[in-house]
């Protein structure tokens, strides 16, 4: 599903315009990211799931194409742990 069928749909659902569902969404999207910014960043959504900043270490890893050794720097990435009500729905 892409942004604009995400958007079509709340302003169906919503009966409000898409202007007004796209502000939303754009929203909705900003206060995730900023939420997950800070140090300990950790959303959750009951019944929908919770999104957590995660830290992976510094690690090697192989070039596929070559097979030389590389080394992964360290990053941030975000994951998500769908709740029991979005779980017994799919």
């Amino acid at each position: 599903m892409t942004k604009a069928e995400i958007v079509d749909k709340m302003a169906k659902d919503a009966g409000i315009s898409k202007a007004a569902a796209n502000k939303t969404l754009d929203s909705f999207v900003d206060g995730v990211t900023k939420a997950l910014k800070k140090k300990d960043g950790k959303i959750t959504l009951i019944g929908f799931g919770t999104f957590s900043k995660v830290r992976r270490k510094a690690r090697k890893g192989r070039n596929p194409a070559t097979g030389e050794e590389i080394q992964i720097k360290a990053s941030n990435s975000v994951r998500f742990k769908p709740g029991k009500a979005l779980k017994d729905a799919i």
